[in-house]
């Protein structure tokens, strides 16, 4: 399931400026504190400025007559995928065309040991620290409209119900004809002047969607949390519905990663990623969040079908999904030569899953790309390859852990400036867990997860007092109202 991400919306800085700069102070500061370098060493810039001029070994394939075209967020410039669909019989094809990245970065240089070093793309409200260096990730390795571009391309053949027969992977040089951002896509589908392409991708992904429900996956994208100012000059936080044709669009890419881990699988070598089921009691907790949510769970519902039966209009429901990364806990990278590993599944995807679709933004997937294209010509996979597979889960484990803190702090952040003006207030919240560390608590009417002190049953509704509101901080304390 995807991070959710922080969005600043446009604020009228005559009356936001100190808590807007405030904000942008303690993102700065939060990316000092995890020691997040924004910038790239002479060296790696001199490596990235070269390779850009000659590439690493372009592909010999030509496939530009295939007219690919992105989906991507209207300011995205590291475009990874780009696709082509059509009918195929009663099923479909799907080509998607992934971001050739090895072209650009060799094996054991200077790019090469510092997107090891990184592990992924670090995304803050105010900015992003990227993988690679822009010369590469923004400009030659991404699928660009009218430019031509080395690139893995799957090329994948699905039947009547959306299921995969068949999938083969090839490097070949491709071009995207057009470019598309979420938000146009989403207007024209919901006027109903679909396109070809939207009636496809609409068809294919929801019988993927119907396909991961009979699985008892549950890989929703998540709601943006943005921020807004209100007319009385404070800022509220809200949450942004994903929208239908990014479902749609992130269909392509699981089905994709189920493709590359059964290669894998079959072949006895490559690194999924895999995920256990949700402990009983983050189940628990999460049945108490949704209660308090005024969602109550069914014992009877699995968790996929409840997510999906949640209203994307209704802020509290909202908050409820963008919680859900509760249960998904326990992610980790699982390579293997030779034999196939007991733990082969992603929970959220209820089936082998591997990451191979964004590895402009994701160290892992330029290798699982090269394992699958290897495997699929029926050629070695390389010896680099090989050697890294057991150092990866720990670099991503690192990387995962930065970025899971950067998102949070930022979030505490932001959530702080949102409450700041409202010290003193007492807020309507349910008590969703309990430890050694005191309460938390769910708060009912504004999309807020946090600690308090004081003494309350687990599920109880309470009266909880705001203390403080750091926002140099992003500290909150709440307690317990008597």
């Amino acid at each position: 399931m995807p991070h959710p991400q922080i969005r600043l919306a446009p604020v009228d800085h005559r009356t936001s400026e100190n808590v807007r700069e405030t904000l942008l102070a303690r993102f700065a500061a939060i990316r000092a504190e995890l020691k997040v370098s924004e910038e790239f060493s002479p060296e790696v810039i001199a490596e990235a400025e070269g390779v850009v001029a000659k590439p690493v070994g372009l592909p010999d394939r030509d496939e530009t007559a295939v007219p690919f075209f992105t989906i991507d967020p209207a300011t995205s410039m590291d475009l990874d995928q780009a696709m082509h669909l059509e009918r195929d019989g009663d099923g479909y094809r799907v080509r998607y065309a992934i971001a050739d990245v090895p072209a650009f970065v060799a094996a054991g240089g200077a790019i090469d040991a510092e997107a090891r070093r990184r592990g992924q793309t670090i995304y803050c409200p105010d900015t992003r620290i990227p993988l690679h260096p822009t010369e590469i990730s923004e400009g030659a390795a991404s699928l660009l409209p009218g430019e031509v571009r080395p690139a893995f391309v799957w090329d994948m053949r699905l039947d009547a119900e959306g299921e995969g027969t068949s999938a083969e992977v090839y490097r070949a040089m491709v071009t995207s004809v057009e470019r598309f951002d979420y938000v146009a896509v989403q207007e024209q589908v919901d006027a109903g002047a679909m396109d070809d392409r939207w009636k496809l991708l609409q068809e294919i992904g929801e019988k993927r969607i119907r396909q991961e429900q009979l699985r008892g996956g549950a890989s929703l994208p998540m709601p943006e949390q943005e921020v807004h100012l209100g007319d009385d000059g404070h800022f509220t936080l809200e949450f942004r519905p994903p929208r239908t044709v990014e479902e749609w669009n992130a269909q392509i890419s699981l089905l994709t990663g189920m493709a590359a881990a059964d290669m894998m699988l079959h072949a006895g070598v490559g690194i999924l990623r895999t995920m256990p089921e949700a402990d009983h009691n983050a189940v628990a907790r999460f049945r108490r969040q949704a209660k308090a949510l005024g969602a109550p769970w069914p014992a009877e519902q699995g968790y996929g079908d409840f997510l999906r039966s949640l209203d994307r209009t209704n802020p509290k429901h909202l908050a409820l999904i963008y919680d859900a990364t509760a249960l998904f806990r326990g992610a980790s990278y699982t390579p293997f030569d030779g034999e196939v590993p007991e733990q082969v599944e992603q929970a959220a995807v209820a089936d082998a899953y591997a990451h191979v679709t964004a590895p402009l933004r994701r160290l892992v997937d330029r290798f699982g790309l090269v394992i699958c294209e290897a495997i699929s010509s029926g050629a070695e996979v390389p010896g680099w390859v090989r050697e890294a597979l057991p150092s990866i889960p720990d670099i991503m484990k690192e990387s995962d852990r930065v970025a899971g803190a950067a998102e949070r702090m930022c979030a505490d952040a932001v959530e702080a400036a949102v409450l700041s003006p409202r010290v003193g207030e007492t807020f309507s919240a349910v008590v969703v867990d309990r430890d050694d560390r005191g309460l938390e608590v769910q708060l009912l009417d504004v999309p807020v997860v946090a600690r308090a002190k004081g003494e309350a049953e687990l599920g109880a509704t309470v009266e909880v007092r705001l203390e403080s509101a750091e926002v140099a901080t992003g500290k909150l304390a709440f307690h317990v109202s008597p």
